[in-house]
């Protein structure tokens, strides 16, 4: 479902999508959408930010209650705050006009393609790296004992850095791992969902002693804390 205010921008884009073998189903508001989901549940979002009524932002919230389908950012707006908030509240990625349709095309395959690996694929072993237990098969995390609920994303980059542990990873090489190959530069990817990850394992997460940064090189999970 591509949702967009901007008549030639859903044409366009629509016959791009189309193009390549998508059906698309289109909308001028989050209103609008919103009502077809009623009747329509699609397995991607393609989600304007500007606008009218409900702004993007806003209606990402209403999706997600209403389908689990991901959701891909469509902006105009450069500002690195929107950014930020956007993947804060569950984007699964950002792109921002003008982009180039072979670069949008990319991030939809890869974006459902991480939507849609089965559910049965091996799992792990349980990770374990001081007081923080991972256990990729039950999809769960406990730090000191206590359950930490994590999204899907966190969970991810709290595991491959957990299995590296005491190693540093950095940005391209997270990126690589948890986001994949197309996201590889993107590095405000990995800086919000540290941020996010150390609300959530560190009593302090200002003062930061379990995810650790490595000024000009990246991140490293402890093997215990020091």
């Amino acid at each position: 479902m591509l949702v967009d205010d901007d008549k030639l921008m859903r044409r366009s884009l629509s016959f791009t999508l189309e193009q390549a073998g998508y059906t698309v189903r289109t909308a001028a508001s989050a209103e609008v959408a919103l009502a077809r989901l009623q009747t329509h549940l699609p397995d991607l979002i393609l989600l304007d930010i500007n606008l009218p009524g409900i702004d993007g932002l806003e209606a990402l919230g209403r999706f997600r209650q209403a389908v689990g389908a991901p959701v891909i950012f469509l902006t105009a707006r450069r500002r690195e705050l929107d950014e930020i908030l956007g993947l804060e509240l569950g984007a699964d990625d950002y792109v921002t006009k003008p982009f180039d349709p072979d670069v949008l095309l990319a991030r939809i395959k890869a974006v459902l393609r991480r939507s849609q690996q089965p559910r049965s694929t091996p799992q792990p072993e349980v990770v374990t790296i001081g007081d923080i237990t991972i256990d990729p098969a039950a999809h769960t995390v406990t730090v000191a004992g206590e359950a930490v609920d994590l999204t899907a994303r966190e969970f991810d980059l709290l595991h491959a850095l957990a299995v590296e542990a005491g190693k540093v990873l950095s940005t391209d090489e997270l990126l690589d791992r948890v986001w994949g190959a197309e996201f590889v530069g993107q590095p405000q990817n990995v800086y919000v969902h540290v941020r996010w990850l150390r609300e959530k394992i560190e009593e302090d997460p200002q003062n930061p002693q379990r995810l650790v940064t490595v000024r000009g090189v990246g991140y490293k999970l402890l093997p215990q804390e020091e």
